[in-house]
């Protein structure tokens, strides 16, 4: 197995993506393991050579940071922060995002910031390096002082503690460390308070939702291309002219990918029996391409904060100074989220609303999109639960970032709640696969109605329909084709993100 070496340089949104398609493991370059060892170095100067007061390290937590602790209680108060803070709720969060929270802290530890040890780290690589996941529940974070109840569950293994998931197995964490002849790691000053500060749950979460987003996109995109064959739709609305004088980079892109998809389909030159097309058809550039650039927006403020520090106190060795800050408010990513949420919404919202025209029995289509409506209800209902489905959405789309909960005494008395706001984003996610899911069997459906020929493309992919739902002449239950197409939808390989 190939390894990548994490260096003293950016990592990008596509190293992220490169690492985790590829299964790569993790080792630490030369450099960035003397600087690790040269910021523990500095620590253990600071707190064994003065009596200075250092949060978290000779101090208690939060509220209780004016209590001083004795030397010989420094290792015990960061075992005790692990245990005490491990106290999440809710779902088991899926191993695709608690991976990548091992990643994220492996990267924000190594910048040398954090006063930990390298041997600290490299139980962290371990886990990585072995897809050994902890078992990690989706609510206990505020989304400041750190994503902690997530990030201490993430932890426990390290202690010897919880438990992990292997090949979809789960089992106690001390049988595993026992099968590799491994002990558990003795938490040194500081090293619990940097393992549970930071954001990486709701930034795993985020990136995780972002690789979704980009591949709904080009998703909806495509699957709209459909509709619009199904619905003979004007392609007018999609000419570049129309995009160059409202120059949005996602507009342009959009309007280009339908007009690919469809190239080569005798609607190009079918005659039109209406002047204008509904919104949801003609707007797709600029709804479907304003998501878009929001998408893009949210991928440069993570590849800011996957090369940040995101630990307090913060341990500048090389200018002799520990500083404590507040880098663990995750309100850049909180904000950026809610925006994510949105745009994430936006596009299951126009979908419905295609779904919704396709069934109305306009454009020579019967209503329904079945031969023999009254006896039967055709895809009625489909639209029924595309609607159920985005009015959920508009509730999950609430921000979270404007709430805000007192906690530790009246310490933290602003919390960015971003870590709700990344469980929201992934409802939203998960919702809108499905809501592109009967559009498209509804589309695929409404092309069983008009003979004239589509694309390459289009014929494809109404193709992979059919062999996974077949065309509804009479009456049947149409949930079990949902679940398969929403499966094919999440797993095309046709749209992995940042493929190469």
């Amino acid at each position: 197995m190939r390894n990548f070496i994490l260096k003293d340089n950016k990592i990008t949104l596509y190293d992220i993506n490169h690492i985790l398609c590829n299964n790569l493991q993790i080792e630490l370059d030369n450099n960035l393991i003397k600087k690790v060892k040269k910021s523990r170095l500095f620590l253990e100067k600071k707190i064994f050579k003065t009596n200075d007061v250092i949060y978290g390290v000779n101090t208690g937590f939060g509220d209780l940071h004016n209590i001083k602790i004795k030397y010989n209680k420094l290792s015990q108060l960061q075992l005790n922060l692990i245990r005490s803070h491990a106290c999440g709720t809710g779902k088991k969060i899926n191993a695709e995002i608690v991976r990548l929270m091992l990643l994220l802290k492996i990267i924000s530890l190594s910048k040398g910031n954090s006063g930990v040890r390298i041997e600290t780290i490299n139980r962290l690589i371990f886990l990585f390096n072995k897809n050994l996941f902890p078992i990690v529940y989706e609510y206990g974070s505020l989304g400041a002082s750190g994503d902690l109840a997530p990030l201490a569950h993430m932890s426990l293994p390290v202690i010897g503690e919880g438990k992990l998931e292997f090949k979809g197995k789960i089992q106690n964490s001390k049988t595993i460390l026992k099968k590799y002849n491994l002990d558990k790691i003795n938490l040194a000053p500081k090293e619990g308070l940097a393992l549970i500060n930071g954001t990486q749950y709701m930034l795993a979460s985020f990136i995780s939702s972002v690789f979704h987003a980009y591949n709904l996109s080009e998703l909806a995109d495509n699957i709209s291309s459909v509709s619009i064959d199904g619905y003979n739709c004007n392609l007018n609305p999609f000419s570049p002219l129309v995009s160059s004088v409202r120059a949005f980079k996602g507009q342009k892109q959009v309007s280009k990918r339908i007009l690919d998809f469809i190239k080569g389909g005798e609607i190009e030159n079918l005659q039109k029996t209406e002047t204008q097309d509904p919104y949801s058809f003609r707007c797709i550039p600029q709804v479907h391409g304003a998501s878009l650039d929001v998408i893009n927006y949210c991928s440069d403020i993570i590849n800011t904060e996957i090369n940040s520090v995101t630990d307090n106190p913060l341990i500048f060795d090389e200018k002799e100074i520990i500083i404590s800050g507040g880098n663990f408010h995750g309100q850049p990513l909180a904000l950026s989220i809610d925006f994510l949420k949105l745009s994430i919404s936006e596009l299951g919202n126009i979908s419905e609303r295609r779904t919704f025209n396709l069934l109305s029995g306009k454009r020579g289509l019967p209503v329904f999109l079945t031969r023999n409506p009254g006896i039967y209800s055709g895809l009625m209902i489909l639209q029924y639960t595309a609607a159920s489905l985005v009015s959920s959405n508009k509730q999950f789309s609430t921000p979270a970032s404007i709430d805000s909960i007192t906690s530790s005494n009246g310490q933290e008395d602003h919390v960015s709640m971003g870590a709700n706001g990344a469980n929201q984003l992934i409802n939203i996610i998960d919702n809108v696969y499905d809501v592109l899911s009967i559009e498209l069997i509804s589309a695929c459906q409404a092309k069983e109605f008009n003979n004239h020929k589509t694309s390459n493309q289009v014929k494809k992919l109404i193709m992979e329909v059919r062999n996974l739902s077949k065309k509804v002449t009479k009456d049947r239950a149409l949930y079990k084709d949902i679940k398969k197409i929403t499966k094919f939808l999440r797993n095309k390989k046709d749209f992995i993100f940042l493929r190469s």
